[in-house]
């Protein structure tokens, strides 16, 4: 039988079944780039400070030990956590459903 090479996708896959995982894992990490250049230039904070707070806003985790000061970095903040919140879910339903079909074909081959 023709079998498609190891690691490529099934050929009933569609190209965003294949990809999505890549595809919203850059565009997460690009929205943490984004938000980490934003608050260094609005809030004037180190990089590290910047990118430390871009990654507790878009998980949620909210420790309070900074926020923003500014009214233009309180407007991006309600933004970029709205859509950042949003990228941040679709990567952990993909990778989950990338896992469940992993157990799932290892299941059945060692049935």
């Amino acid at each position: 039988m023709n079998e498609p090479p190891p690691g490529a996708p099934p050929p009933t896959t569609s190209a965003w079944d294949a990809y999505s995982t890549r595809i919203i894992g850059i565009l997460s990490l690009v929205a943490l780039g984004v938000g980490t250049v934003v608050y260094r230039i609005l809030e004037d904070w180190g990089w590290v400070d910047s990118f430390y707070f871009s990654a507790v806003a878009l998980t949620t985790v909210g420790f309070g030990d900074l926020s923003p000061s500014t009214d233009a970095s309180k407007l991006f903040t309600v933004f970029y956590i709205f859509s950042g919140i949003s990228l941040i879910g679709a990567l952990l339903n993909e990778l989950s459903k990338r896992h469940a079909k992993r157990m799932a074909t290892r299941s059945r081959h060692t049935s």
